[in-house]
Formats: C-alpha cells, structure tokens, sequence
C-alpha cells in the first residue's frame, strides 16, 4: 500500500506528483534496452532510432558498460502549421553492470537499423589449482 504524504490540514502536499517526475522523465527518455547471456558471453541491445555512429559514445570502467550520446534534431520550417511532435531528441545515458565473469577487453558494438548491440564475452575458466595430498601415517 502506497502512503501519500499529508499536510496538517490532511491533504495530499501539492509537490507529491513531482517527487518522482525527474526519475520518470529520464526513464521516458533513455533508450528502450535488453540484456541477455548465453555460454559465451553477454548482449545488450538499446534501440538508437536517428542515432549515427559518432553520436555514441561506449565506455567499459570498473566492471559496468555505459552508452551515452544525443540524438539530434533537425526541424525544416515551410509555413505549414507544426501540429504535433512524437518524435524524442536529446541527451541518453544508459548504465549495465557486468557480471565478474564478464571479460571487458572483449567488448564489442555494432550499429545497425538503429539498433546498438553490445557484446561482452565471458572469461575462460581459471585452471583448477587444486592438488592432491598425501596422508601420511602418523
């Protein structure tokens, strides 16, 4: 059950819609993603409609994967009466954390049909360094 916060009078406090809003605006504008793993490694997807390739930006620090960049807009006036816009533009940032079995040295992106695919493959297994012990006699 969600609790709204009250003033003395018993009202919901007016800011109440906006406590959450700057969250929920950077959701709206962040880039739809996906992530998944397979045996070889890791894949992350981010929709990037209008987006070109020098206009993302990848960095690999300290175990997490984040793409950032800006989609730009251009807008071609003629007279005619603008109505509506759906279309989004501007600043993104999106932030995956890898597992510790992920090898960032591996890392590649591809973009293609607006679609940014990451690929992180895993690291090879540590050789085993268990030994066997004799039992002596005591």
């Amino acid at each position: 059950m969600v609790e709204k916060t009250q003033n003395q009078a018993g009202w919901p406090a007016l800011f109440d819609p906006f406590r959450t809003f700057g969250g929920r605006l950077a959701d709206w504008l962040n880039p739809a993603s996906d992530a998944k793993s397979d045996e070889k490694g890791y894949t992350i997807t981010l929709e990037l409609p209008g987006v070109a390739e020098d206009e993302v930006e990848l960095t690999i620090d300290d175990g997490a994967v984040t793409v950032s960049g800006e989609k730009q807009t251009t807008r071609e006036d003629k007279g005619e009466t603008w109505y509506f816009s759906e279309r989004q533009y501007g600043s993104f940032s999106r932030t995956f954390r890898l597992p510790t079995d992920a090898d960032p040295d591996s890392a590649r992106a591809e973009l293609k049909d607006g679609v940014l695919t990451v690929t992180v493959a895993r690291k090879a297994p540590a050789a085993s360094t268990a030994r066997k012990v004799k039992v002596a006699k005591g």
